[in-house]
């Protein structure tokens, strides 16, 4: 597939230019992290800018309120986002980046007339309900169970690392429904936040943030309208929610990095180490070089990936490998902004006029991007198993 930019292309992203570079600058600075509902006023109301606009769901079907944009005019959105350094998805990241494609994907017609459209238009807030304490990187491991009574799911159970759930209206919860069986007996349930017998206690993070949070659910009781696709058959539906997370919903991001290194290597030119600019350090400038060449790489795999996702509906196994390469480069690049800041790196705050409070903030914030979604060993052995065919892991 040729993804070069058309002149079409380059109309549309001057057309999207001209929006952010009025637009980002009015929308102020987001509240802090420790703010939640003020955070998810300022992320839903970007939201429904983008929808008012046109921009919002860029890859959506006009059906479902997107843009249904072409695979090139995707990329030209995630390149302008990122370098108009637009607000960040936040609070919304679950519903739209996966969420929401889900329900495209495996819903009926009445879960995607009810959900679909106040998501995309910044009115529906939803979190992840997947991980649990004791299952670690074995998802399929989950112990949370429902128990079917009547026309409602009665569900009890423990949640960990579920991200905005203090501010959601739903949760995409993964419970167990055969105690016999560990993958074909889980389901898919979208659980209003808003049930009795559900406890949230927010996670302070090593960056200070607090959205992450623990789910505590004790007969809950969950309306059987709210399961997408059939009883037992959560893993099949949990992996196209998965493919969406580890492929696309990175893309933006993916295109920030590059502006991060271009960032970094100003900053090496202007600071000095030993009575010389720092940019003088052969060494500094060969592991940016690299840095470079591998950020170049990656973004040819992404444009594979969204090739791959235009032809088929669903990101593919090209996930698991994007997802893997951007979260270790990420904290590749974030050890090399720490040498660079030298002591500075010890201060949470800008330390001689340097940027030093958001280097630090994303250095740290990147150890967390190797377990979100799928630790590395985990991408690891997909990779290994489903890409390469290698033999599968002793279990």
């Amino acid at each position: 597939m040729d993804l070069r930019y058309s002149e079409s292309d380059e109309a549309f992203r001057k057309e999207l230019r001209s929006w952010l570079d009025s637009e980002v600058p009015a929308h102020g600075r987001p509240p802090s992290e420790h703010d939640w509902p003020a955070r998810r006023e300022y992320d839903t109301a970007w939201q429904r800018k983008l929808y008012e606009a046109g921009y919002a769901g860029i890859n959506w079907p006009k059906e479902f309120g997107g843009r249904d944009a072409s695979l090139t005019e995707q990329l030209v959105y995630y390149e302008e986002i990122a370098r108009a350094n637009a607000p960040y998805v936040g609070v919304n990241f679950v519903g739209l980046l996966h969420g929401g494609p889900t329900l495209m994907s495996e819903g009926t017609p009445e879960q995607r007339e009810k959900h679909i459209g106040p998501i995309i238009r910044g009115e529906e807030v939803w979190c992840q309900g997947f991980s649990e304490p004791s299952a670690g990187s074995d998802l399929a491991a989950l112990k949370t169970k429902a128990e079917l009574d009547g026309d409602h799911y009665v569900v009890s159970g423990h949640k960990i690392w579920t991200s905005f759930a203090q501010v959601s209206d739903y949760c995409e919860l993964l419970v167990r429904t055969n105690p016999e069986e560990k993958h074909r007996g889980i389901t898919w349930l979208a659980m209003p936040m808003d049930l009795e017998g559900i406890e949230i206690r927010p996670l302070p993070t090593i960056v200070g943030s607090s959205e992450f949070s623990e789910l505590f659910l004790e007969n809950v009781r969950v309306p059987v309208s709210c399961r997408i696709g059939k009883e037992n058959d959560g893993w099949r539906v949990t992996n196209v929610t998965l493919s969406f997370e580890r492929g696309t919903a990175f893309a933006s991001d993916i295109y920030q990095l590059q502006e991060s290194l271009r960032e970094l290597t100003r900053l090496a030119k202007v600071l000095t180490r030993d009575d010389a600019v720092a940019w003088e350090d052969r060494t500094l400038r060969r592991d940016v070089g690299h840095l470079a060449a591998e950020l170049d790489g990656l973004w040819a795999l992404v444009k594979y990936m969204v090739s791959e996702a235009g032809k088929t509906g669903v990101p593919g196994l090209t996930g698991s490998c994007v997802k893997l390469y951007y979260t270790e480069l990420k904290q590749r690049l974030g050890d090399l902004s720490l040498r660079l800041l030298g002591r500075a790196s010890l201060s949470r705050d800008d330390v001689g006029g340097m940027a030093s409070e958001t280097i630090v903030y994303e250095a740290l914030q990147s150890l967390s991007m190797t377990i979100a979604g799928g630790t590395s060993q985990i991408q690891r052995n997909i990779i290994s198993e489903r890409v390469l065919g290698l033999p599968r892991e002793p279990r």
